[in-house]
């Protein structure tokens, strides 16, 4: 254990953790064995510690996230796009319903990629998710993304791998292309463990307000657990750039799951600092006009 040193007059404070920087995948291979998906780096306390801080901030992401939306209205271009990644069970609906709801839902988009259409099949892989992409002042969120064509298209062999494996660097050169354009990708993998799904897909079995989210096919992607963590890795690792790192936050425990998805939005939300826009109209007339009306 380090020991305390003393603290001078004039010295400062230490700089809280930021978990942009705390829950940053490295760079380099990664290995997803090293991460505990049970883990709760950087959180505040407890359970009721960290959900009562997850609580009190509310109020200041859903003031960062309105003035957002009122830049866009007011003709600004920036916008942020939460990526969510995960396995099934991993939380991508629970983090967006826990998450999104702090914030004013006229300012998001949300968009679930499922398997694409035929009329998505006649387009490029990323032909859908361009078109996703939220308008100047939005927070988009992504359940599951460009990333389904170097997992489940990999681990199925749904495509050669001489056509899959020349994706991740036209994922790289898509995300720096709406990054340029003002858009803030936080790109989350939600990480659980294969004991963890499997107790919440029984809990879904147990519970008859739940069984309408089970998927008998869930089970049978079970098999190819081993498989998707090695692309999950291989994506993380080809994909995580200056411009769009990835985030790898352990999703065993909801509530630390929710807690930090919330940070890492809050965090670029204060990172953009985004402005109400100015009145285009003399406020003085107005007010004239107004009180005689």
């Amino acid at each position: 254990m380090a020991k305390k040193g003393k603290q001078g007059k004039d010295s400062k404070p230490a700089e809280p953790v930021r978990m942009t920087d705390l829950l940053r995948a490295p760079t380099g291979p990664i290995d997803l064995s090293a991460f505990d998906p049970r883990g709760t780096p950087g959180a505040p306390g407890d359970r009721a510690t960290t959900e009562a801080q997850f609580a009190a901030t509310a109020p200041a992401l859903a003031e960062l996230q309105g003035r957002l939306y009122a830049e866009g209205v007011g003709g600004g271009s920036r916008r942020i796009v939460l990526l969510l990644q995960g396995m099934d069970t991993s939380g991508k609906d629970g983090t967006t319903a826990h998450v999104v709801g702090q914030v004013n839902p006229q300012g998001v988009a949300i968009t679930s990629f499922k398997a694409p259409s035929r009329a998505e099949l006649r387009h490029d892989f990323l032909w859908r998710i361009r078109r996703a992409v939220p308008k100047g002042g939005s927070l988009g969120i992504f359940n599951r993304s460009q990333y389904e064509d170097v997992l489940v298209v990999r681990v199925h062999s749904l495509v050669p791998e001489s056509e899959w494996s020349t994706r991740y660097d036209r994922i790289n050169t898509f995300e720096r292309e709406i990054t340029d354009d003002n858009t803030r990708l936080i790109k989350v993998f939600l990480h659980i463990s294969k004991e963890e799904q499997k107790q919440r897909l029984l809990a879904r079995l147990d519970d008859p307000t739940k069984r309408w989210k089970y998927n008998p096919r869930d089970v049978d992607e079970r098999g190819f657990w081993d498989q998707y963590q090695q692309a999950y890795q291989d994506a993380i690792t080809k994909c995580s750039t200056d411009v769009a790192p990835w985030y790898i936050v352990p999703s065993d425990r909801k509530w630390y799951r929710n807690w930090a998805v919330g940070q890492l939005l809050l965090e670029t939300l204060q990172d953009l600092s985004p402005q109400y826009p100015p009145g285009d109209f003399d406020v003085t007339a107005e007010r004239r006009r107004v009180e005689a009306s």
